[in-house]
C-alpha cells in the first residue's frame, strides 16, 4: 500500500470540505481532499441555494465571490402566509442591513473547484473513496483510501470528515461518547424547477389547510417551487396540471398571480431533523452534514456547514500559528451553540408552515395564534429576521 502526507486530510468535497481546504490554502496549511465521486458529478449534484450573509462574506473572504457578485440574487426580505394572509419581513431594517443571497450550491461548489483545480492546481482527489479513519487518538492518523483500484493510505496531522450523513466519519468516533438527536417529519416536499421567471420578487412561505408551500428561484427566467406532500406520496400521482394547481391555490392571495411553465424537474424529499452532540474525538473532527442535517424550511444546510468550517479553519490557524490547541479542543462546544439555534429555527418554520392538523383544531388555532403574533409584533418579526438572515455570534 502507497503512503502520502499532509497536514489537514478532508474526506469529501462538498461545501464544507472545499471551504476549509481554500481557508487552510490561505492560511499555508497544506491539505488534501478526497472525493469519492466524480468532479462532473459533485459540480451538477442540485441543492438549496439560500446563502446566509455570513456565507456570502467567508466567500469574498476567501476570493471566491466573482461569480456570486455577478449572478447571485440578492434578497432583501421574505414574505409569509397563513391561508392567503401574507405578511412581510424586511430583512436589511430588521437587522441593520444583512439579506441572504440565492446562488445555487452547485454554483458554489463549481466555482469553489474552478478555483482551487484549475487555477491554483491544488490537491482534491476525485474518484478516490475513503475506506477507514486510522489512528486517531495517536499524533499521526491516517485515511485509508482507493484510488485508481489501487489502496493508498494519507498520514495527516489532523482528519476533518465532512462526508455527509452515510460518510465514514462519524462512524469512526466512539459509539457510547455522543447523543443522536432526530425527528421524522410525517411529511415531504414535492419540489420542482420550472422554466418561467419567479412570481414574486421575495420567497413566499404559505401555510394554507391544503398544505404547505415555498415559491422561491433560481434565476430570473427560472423558479423552484414545492409543496408538502405526505411522505408514502409518489411524483407519479402530480402530474404538472395537478401541481400548478396547488401551487396556485396555496400561494394565492388577493391580486396576486402565479407565472407557470414548462416543468424541468421533479423530486420528493422527505423531511428530517438530525444532529450529534460531540463533533470530535482525538484528532478526527465532523463537519457540515456529517455531523447534522436540518429540514429545508430555515435554509440553513450549507450555511450550517460552512459556519462549521469557520470555527474550525480558525482553531488549525492558532494551532499551526502558535501550537495552541484550545480553539481545537473547544471546536465542538463552540459549533454547537449555532447548531441548536440552527435546529431551533428550522423545526419552527417548519411546525409553523405546514399541514399537521384539522382545520379549526386546537392545535391548527395555535399555528394561527403564532402567525397573527407574527404579524402584530416587530419583535417577532425581528428574531425570524435575525434567523433567517444568520447571526453575527451565538454566545
Amino acid at each position: 500500500m502507497s503512503s502520502l502526507s499532509t497536514q489537514v486530510g478532508i474526506i469529501g468535497a462538498g461545501p464544507a470540505g472545499l471551504f476549509l481546504s481554500r481557508k487552510l490554502h490561505l492560511l499555508g496549511i497544506d491539505n488534501v481532499v478526497l472525493e469519492h465521486k466524480s468532479r462532473s458529478y459533485v459540480e451538477n449534484r442540485l441543492r438549496a441555494g439560500l446563502l446566509e450573509q455570513n456565507t456570502t462574506d467567508m466567500m469574498a473572504e476567501l476570493g471566491v465571490d466573482h461569480n456570486l457578485k455577478l449572478k447571485g440574487l440578492a434578497h432583501h426580505g421574505v414574505m409569509l402566509s397563513f391561508n392567503g394572509d401574507r405578511v412581510h419581513i424586511p430583512f436589511e431594517e430588521l437587522t441593520g442591513g444583512r439579506r441572504i443571497t440565492i446562488y445555487g450550491q452547485e454554483y458554489v461548489v463549481r466555482d469553489f473547484i474552478a478555483k482551487l483545480v484549475d487555477e491554483e492546481q491544488r490537491d482534491i482527489r476525485f474518484e478516490a473513496s475513503a475506506l477507514e479513519i486510522r489512528n486517531i487518538h495517536a499524533a499521526k492518523p491516517s485515511i485509508v483510501f482507493i484510488e485508481h483500484e489501487e489502496e493508498k493510505e494519507l498520514m495527516c496531522d489532523f482528519v476533518v470528515a465532512c462526508d455527509g450523513y452515510h460518510g465514514i466519519g462519524r462512524q469512526a468516533l466512539q459509539k457510547d461518547s455522543y447523543r443522536t438527536h432526530e425527528i421524522e417529519y410525517p411529511y415531504s416536499w414535492l419540489g420542482i424547477l420550472a422554466e418561467t421567471p419567479p412570481s414574486s420578487d421575495e420567497l413566499i412561505y404559505a401555510f394554507h389547510e391544503e398544505g404547505f408551500a415555498l415559491l422561491s428561484y433560481r434565476s430570473p427566467s427560472l423558479s423552484r417551487l414545492y409543496i408538502q406532500v405526505d411522505n408514502d406520496d409518489h411524483i407519479d400521482h402530480w402530474s404538472d396540471d395537478r401541481i400548478w394547481q396547488a401551487l396556485e391555490k396555496r400561494l394565492g392571495s388577493a391580486g396576486w398571480k402565479l407565472n407557470t411553465g414548462p416543468i424541468i424537474q421533479k423530486s420528493i424529499t422527505p423531511m428530517r431533523s438530525f444532529m450529534i452532540d460531540k463533533m470530535q474525538e482525538g484528532r478526527l473532527f465532523i463537519a457540515g452534514d456529517a455531523a447534522h442535517i436540518v429540514p429545508p424550511t430555515g435554509g440553513k444546510g450549507l450555511n450550517l456547514a460552512v459556519a462549521d468550517i469557520r470555527i474550525l479553519s480558525d482553531a488549525f490557524e492558532r494551532f499551526y500559528d502558535n501550537g495552541d490547541t484550545a480553539l481545537l479542543e473547544g471546536y465542538s462546544n463552540e459549533a454547537l451553540k449555532r447548531i441548536w439555534r440552527a435546529q431551533h429555527f428550522s423545526n419552527f418554520m417548519t411546525r409553523q408552515f405546514h399541514r399537521q392538523f384539522e382545520s379549526g383544531s386546537f392545535e391548527y388555532q395555535l399555528q394561527k395564534s403564532q402567525f397573527d403574533y407574527i404579524k402584530n409584533s416587530v419583535a417577532m418579526r425581528t428574531t425570524i429576521a435575525e434567523n433567517y438572515v444568520g447571526l453575527k455570534h451565538i454566545d
